[in-house]
């Protein structure tokens, strides 16, 4: 055959599957394939899902149908949290060839030979290959370039936490980490094709070390990884990803405040205000843990960006315990909100539960929340004015605009340079725009890589 096969790519969900869609790409280029992208014609088109939330599951059946009407004898494979939590629902979704559960997915390249080499390829429900997700036990590293300036860089899988709400254990299995042997090796690649920051990404990432081995011994630690990685050349940049409270250890925040590569940029999950809704979710802490993190990260670094997950309208919220929530994150020192509309989930124990929240009621929460996360950004971007910052510049031509980040987080934009795209700068940051981002002054030339 003299034509190579064409394969296309769509990610729905986190940045850990964006990571995992970009190893699996690079395995059908070893194949011989050659990546297009999705909207155009290719022989088989991929779709990584995500069971996070109800729109996510909805969505894959508009993908499929996007896939089929570009090349309606397309191969069409679904890979991911979905295809491990409801393989046949999505096998019976017209057009769909191929699913693939937690395990499997990264032999997809295997799979698809086999299913090409047959003689008549039938039409109608695809064939699925997902694992009992209790055998989901070993760890596959994984590293994704979002954009020419950045990379997500996967270090840990699946979570042992048993929050009442959560389908991931499910779906990932259980909590196991890549050997700091690897990841460092990932992160050298990175750096290597001029990528000047790296997000670590996973499903639990404070828990890193544990099952570097295959079973629940740890080698080494979260603080260890940060430690190391600090030390790889070439890195402008380290981002942590999401980190819950009672992982984000003093010791961490103290070295992420003295480091040179790590960013005060900390993204913590808090989920409610709420003591008596954390123990519904099986949370493992209180809300004066939440309080005594970010007063830590504050103390060491008084410029930190703090970012919070946050659900609302779980089982049991009252509106007293709903204000409770919405008040507790008035006063907290952070800098923007995640906000998660709660949706019942099978097989977890929050469907189960009493004290039902009305759909609209849910949205009217969710709303009021958001609001609040617009004055926070506000309020963070308006205390960082008339500060000197370092931004990297990315890759988009946005309405004749190029957009960057500092190092904690303050969105900024000039007009459009081509010459500033992954460049990092000195700037003063000078005034918020009307659509909330930020104008600046350059402060000298080009920040010089280390």
């Amino acid at each position: 055959m003299n034509d190579r096969k064409k394969v296309a790519f769509y990610t729905l969900g986190c940045k850990l599957n964006f990571s995992e869609t970009s190893t699996i790409a690079r395995n059908f280029q070893e194949e011989g394939f050659e990546k297009v992208d999705f909207s155009e014609h290719a022989d088989m088109y991929v779709i990584n899902t995500c069971s996070v939330t109800e729109n996510a599951d909805k969505r894959f059946k508009t993908i499929v149908k996007q896939a089929q009407k570009v090349n309606p004898d397309a191969f069409v494979a679904a890979v991911g949290c979905y295809a491990q939590l409801k393989p046949e629902e999505l096998a019976a979704v017209d057009g769909v060839d191929l699913v693939l559960g937690a395990t499997e997915k990264f032999k997809l390249t295997s799979y698809i030979n086999d299913l090409l080499s047959r003689p008549e390829r039938s039409r109608g429900i695809g064939e699925v290959h997902s694992c009992e997700i209790e055998e989901a036990d070993f760890y596959v590293g994984s590293y994704s370039f979002g954009d020419r300036t950045r990379a997500f860089l996967k270090v840990q899988d699946g979570c042992d936490y048993k929050c009442t709400y959560c389908t991931i254990p499910l779906a990932r299995g259980i909590s196991r980490s890549d050997t700091l042997e690897n990841v460092l090796k990932n992160a050298k690649e990175i750096s290597e094709k001029n990528i000047k920051e790296i997000v670590l990404t996973g499903v639990n990432i404070g828990d890193y070390g544990k099952g570097e081995f295959g079973n629940k011994k740890h080698e080494h630690t979260f603080l260890e990884l940060v430690q190391a990685l600090d030390t790889v050349e070439g890195i402008e940049r380290l981002r942590i990803s999401s980190i819950e409270p009672n992982l984000l250890k003093n010791e961490t925040i103290d070295f992420v405040s003295k480091s040179n590569t790590f960013v005060p940029h900390f993204h913590i999950p808090l989920q409610s205000g709420s003591n008596t809704l954390l123990r519904l979710m099986r949370r493992r802490y209180m809300r004066e843990l939440y309080v005594d993190r970010v007063r830590k990260i504050k103390e060491v670094m008084p410029d930190a960006c703090i970012g919070v997950d946050v659900i609302v309208g779980f089982p049991g919220e009252t509106d007293e315990i709903f204000l409770e929530t919405y008040n507790f994150l008035t006063e907290l020192d952070i800098s923007y909100l995640h906000v998660f509309t709660y949706s019942e989930r099978e097989n977890t124990v929050a469907a189960e539960m009493e004290g039902v929240v009305p759909q609209n009621v849910r949205k009217k929460r969710s709303k009021m929340l958001r609001g609040l996360s617009v004055k926070k950004r506000r309020a963070f971007y308006e205390s960082q004015l008339g500060k000197t910052k370092t931004v990297l510049f990315e890759g988009e031509n946005k309405e004749g605009y190029i957009h960057g980040f500092t190092e904690n987080y303050v969105k900024v934009k000039a007009p459009w340079n081509p010459a500033l795209v992954n460049t990092l700068h000195k700037v003063s940051l000078t005034k918020i725009d009307d659509d909330g981002m930020v104008r600046f002054d350059f402060v000298n030339e080009m920040v010089a890589s280390s």
